[in-house]
C-alpha cells in the first residue's frame, strides 16, 4: 500500500477538507499524509472567514512530504491563490507521483464561490494537464450531492489507488463506498445513533474479512444483543442483514465490472473457497454468482 499526501484546506466543521480526508482514507486503512492551503472559520451553517497560506508554506509542507515519505497517490482539492496553483504543479512536475487525483473545489454546498475565475483558468492551465483524474459532478453516484461527498469520493479514490488498482476499478470501488456511506446515516447524537453510525463505519473497513455480529460487536465494545437492538430501532433490521447486504454489494459490483476469477474474488472477501463463495452469494440474491456474471 502506497502513501497518500492530501493536499487541501481545513475544514474545522469535519465534514470536507484535510479532516474528511484524513478520516475516510483512514477508516478505509490507508496511510495519509497532509498539506494545508487554506484553513477555514467555518461550521455546519457555512464558511465565515479564509486564511489562505502563503505558496512559500505550502511548498514547504509538499516538499516535507515529498522528499521524506515519496506518496505516489496525491489529492487535490482547495486551491485559492494562484501562486499556490504554480507552486503545486511545479512539484507535481518536480516529483512526478504516479497518480494525481484532483476534486475541483469552487463553489461551497451553498452557492458561495470559493475559488475566483483566474484561479481557476491557472488550475485549468497549468494543474489539470498533470492529474491522473479530474473528478466531475456527474461522478458521483445519482442523488449524492450533499457536503463533503465529492471531497468523499475523490479520497476513497485516492485510497483505492494506492491499493494498486487500476484507475476504472478504483473509480467503481470508491463509487460503491460513496453510494453506501450516506445511506443509513442517522442525525440521530443520542448513545444508540452514535453506535448506528460507528457500526457502519465497522462494515466499510472490515466487511472485506469478516461476517459475523460478534466481530462488529465485539470492535464497538458492546453486546450483540444490544447491537441488534440499536440497528433494529434506527434501521429496523438485523445487523446481520445489513453485513450480508454490504458483502453481496461488494461482490456484485466484482463480478460485474472485473474479470477476476471466482476463486480469486472469495479470498479478496475472506470466503474459504470458491463453492463457499458461491452457496453464500445465491442465498442472498437467489442466483448464482455465474448467471451474474454472463
Amino acid at each position: 500500500m502506497q502513501t497518500i499526501l492530501t493536499i487541501t484546506g481545513s475544514d474545522g466543521s469535519g465534514g470536507s477538507g484535510l479532516q474528511a480526508d484524513i478520516r475516510c482514507i483512514s477508516e478505509l486503512g490507508g496511510k495519509v499524509t497532509s498539506a494545508i492551503t487554506s484553513i477555514t472559520v467555518q461550521n455546519t451553517l457555512g464558511i465565515q472567514e479564509f486564511y489562505d497560506l502563503p505558496a512559500t508554506t505550502v511548498r514547504t509542507q509538499i516538499e516535507a512530504i515529498l522528499n521524506d515519505l515519496q506518496p505516489q497517490v496525491v489529492k487535490i482539492g482547495l486551491l485559492r491563490r494562484i501562486d499556490v496553483v504554480q507552486v503545486v504543479a511545479e512539484l507535481m512536475r518536480k516529483y512526478r507521483p504516479k497518480y494525481i487525483v484532483y476534486a475541483p473545489v469552487l463553489h461551497s454546498t451553498r452557492g458561495d464561490l470559493l475559488v475566483e475565475p483566474q484561479v481557476y483558468h491557472t488550475i485549468q492551465e497549468l494543474l489539470i494537464p498533470l492529474c491522473t483524474i479530474v473528478l466531475e459532478p456527474s461522478d458521483l453516484p445519482t442523488g449524492i450531492r450533499q457536503h463533503g461527498h465529492a471531497n468523499q469520493l475523490a479520497a476513497a479514490l485516492a485510497y483505492y489507488l494506492s491499493c494498486g488498482e487500476a484507475v476504472n476499478e478504483a473509480m467503481l470501488h470508491a463509487r460503491s463506498y460513496v453510494s453506501q456511506k450516506p445511506k443509513g446515516y442517522t442525525e440521530n447524537n443520542s448513545r444508540s445513533g452514535e453506535l448506528y453510525n460507528l457500526f457502519l463505519d465497522a462494515i466499510d473497513r472490515f466487511c472485506h474479512h469478516y461476517s459475523d455480529v460478534a466481530f462488529y460487536a465485539e470492535q464497538l465494545g458492546v453486546s450483540a444483543r444490544y447491537l441488534g437492538q440499536v440497528t433494529r430501532s434506527i434501521a429496523h433490521r438485523s445487523p446481520k442483514a445489513m453485513i450480508d447486504e454490504r458483502i453481496t454489494s461488494e461482490i456484485t459490483t466484482l463480478l460485474t465490472s472485473t474479470n477476476k476469477p471466482l476463486k480469486e474474488i472469495a479470498t479478496l472477501l475472506g470466503f474459504s473457497s470458491q463453492a463457499h463463495l458461491s452457496r453464500y452469494y445465491k442465498k442472498q440474491k437467489g442466483v448464482a454468482p455465474s448467471e451474474v456474471r454472463k
